[in-house]
């Protein structure tokens, strides 16, 4: 038998209404999340103390800046001929490894989600050839890859394409768990085959998720393919990695501007493609809703005559056979071209990567050769303590990065919201900054920064901060726009304000999505940081390089099970944050 609690009296202390509120009981697994949240807080003021980033003498090296632009005197670029070239090749292997990637992630995230996997084992092991993939620095890829195809474009596409399997196929396989599972089982009921079910119940839920995923991992690839060309992957990177090598800055950042008007010309491109097959990401609800809601306005469901208000069916709908003689509406007829648009995109991408078709014959030979030059692995005459602490300088930029980040990328990423901007033109310049902040390549600010500033973390601290911004800043705006509006609007029928309304409905309801953010920039400073040390960022890359380039495999090998082992361990922190705080 439930027993009440009577109600206070009239006029009881309000200390005793209080002791007989209900109080939500903390697990211990919920004390432990927060008490692990405050130790990386911790850890990551701890970190940026120790990169002694100092105001002053970033002002005093801006003398340093001055010489440096007054040596450079002005931007050069290659001639026009060979620049369209070095752009529609970098252009071609950045589209066609992310494609290579969305292909092979489709099995990979039907076998990693939970509601489409044959069994457990199935999943743990898709999950984690995912995490694997994700860990590998697309630069050791490529590395290999030199060494077991002819020079070119090839080793690029196959490293962008398997170092993007983790990401793709990670969203992909959160995609098919979110699906309404009526049209599947719908399907299994009358006999489908598992086949069908996944083509006629999964794939159209999911497939504006997948594209919208497949475009912004195409705009990492592209501003990650800079740094591909310093281990002799064709394109843009190579020839910018030239000419800083040969101490022609001139034609050095001429290339880097090229690089960063492509980023942001991608970038405006995919998030057109991205709202068009979205729709507005102010409404209520996940995308799969919206898209519903949509489909139910122009379809047989929601068909309704303009005058009586009574619902109607098509005329293409009225029967099967009609159904199969849909006529050519603008929609369908804006799909079908962009379809094919696509298409040609991609035909067009693999034809320019002049792609040599005989090496996937010969490279099985070279494989024995290869592998035995990666094993065993080993610290080299550098040795262990110094190796693990050239990995713990690369957490600690990754942390300090990160830190330096959060509050920049709230702010703005707040104003680029939607539901919190104050108008239209706030948010536009918002979401404007955060593209002009992610077209720049982390890398071709830290070398900008380590001539300017000299070698150091402090360099790579900067770069990769600044870059995070652009990345967490887009996360979050995104975020806060899809939570639920009906606590805003209570508070703001109450008379709140606009600054109460954000601080007691808007990020309570997008804390958890902003924990898991912040891990997964984390994620991302780890190895970025490793890349940025290729160019004298600090941390473990520098040795990552001089071990590639005295052709010490082994190392290579030690240093990649290292950020492996790294990459592993932060992302079971941000499943288990998720899972506590969900």
């Amino acid at each position: 038998m439930t027993t009440l609690a009577s109600p206070p009296r009239a006029g009881a202390p309000a200390a005793s209404v209080a002791e007989r509120a209900p109080r939500r009981r903390v697990s211990p697994e919920r004390i432990a999340a927060g008490l692990t949240l405050v130790a990386i807080l911790g850890l990551s003021v701890a970190a940026l103390q120790g990169v002694e980033i100092s105001i002053p003498n970033m002002l005093a090296s801006w003398e340093n800046a001055e010489r440096f632009f007054a040596r450079v005197g002005g931007i050069e670029f290659p001639p026009a001929d060979e620049l369209w070239n070095l752009i529609w090749l970098t252009l071609g292997l950045v589209l066609t490894g992310t494609l290579l990637a969305a292909v092979i992630s489709v099995p990979v995230a039907y076998l990693a989600a939970a509601n489409t996997t044959p069994g457990n084992g199935w999943r743990a092991a898709a999950r984690f050839f995912g995490v694997f993939t994700r860990a590998l620095p697309d630069v050791v890829l490529a590395m290999v890859f030199v060494l077991m195809f002819s020079l070119g474009a090839l080793p690029g596409i196959l490293a962008i394409g398997i170092h993007s399997i983790g990401m793709i196929s990670k969203m992909f396989a959160d995609a098919i768990e979110q699906i309404d599972e009526g049209p599947r089982l719908a399907i299994r009921a009358a006999g489908g085959s598992k086949l069908q079910e996944f083509t006629g119940g999964v794939l159209p839920q999911v497939m504006p998720s997948w594209v919208a995923t497949v475009l912004h991992r195409n705009d990492i690839n592209l501003r990650g393919s800079v740094v591909l060309g310093y281990v002799g992957v064709a394109g843009l990177g190579l020839e910018m990695s030239y000419a800083f090598k040969s101490l022609d800055y001139a034609l050095g950042l001429g290339i880097a501007v090229v690089v960063f008007v492509l980023c942001v010309v991608m970038e405006i491109v995919s998030s057109l493609v991205r709202a068009a097959m979205l729709g507005e990401t102010g409404n209520r609800g996940s995308w799969a809703d919206r898209m519903l809601r949509r489909g139910r306005r122009g379809g047989v469901a929601a068909a309704v005559a303009p005058r009586t208000g009574e619902k109607h069916t098509p005329a293409w709908a009225a029967s099967p056979a009609a159904a199969l003689r849909r006529p050519w509406t603008v929609h369908r007829v804006r799909n079908v071209v962009a379809g094919w648009v696509a298409a040609a995109l991609v035909v067009a991408a693999v034809w320019v990567c002049d792609i040599t078709w005989s090496d996937f014959v010969t490279f099985w030979a070279k494989i024995p050769a290869v592998a035995v030059q990666f094993w065993p692995p080993t610290f080299g005459v550098y040795g262990a303590e110094r190796m693990l602490g050239a990995m713990a300088e690369t957490v600690a930029i990754a942390l300090a990065a990160t830190l330096l980040t959060l509050a920049p990328s709230m702010i703005i990423g707040s104003f680029a919201a939607r539901n919190v901007a104050p108008n239209g033109g706030i948010r536009g310049l918002a979401r404007f900054l955060l593209v002009g902040v992610r077209g720049v390549p982390e890398i071709i600010l830290a070398i900008v920064l380590i001539v300017i500033t000299g070698l150091g973390t402090q360099a790579g601290v900067i770069a990769l901060a600044f870059g995070s911004i652009g990345l967490l800043g887009k996360l979050v705006a995104d975020s806060l726009e899809e939570v639920d509006r009906g606590p805003e609007r209570a508070l703001t029928a109450a008379g709140a304000t606009r600054l109460q309304v954000y601080a007691g409905a808007t990020v309570p309801q997008g804390t958890r999505a902003l924990i898991g953010h912040s891990f997964y920039v984390l994620d991302t400073n780890i190895r970025a940081a490793t890349i940025l040390g290729v160019v004298g960022g600090g941390g473990i890359g520098y040795y990552l390089l001089n071990a590639s380039q005295g052709s010490n495999y082994g190392m290579v090998t030690a240093i990649v099970l290292m950020i492996l082992v790294t990459v592993l361990a932060v992302e079971g922190i941000a499943m288990w944050m998720r899972k506590v705080f969900r």
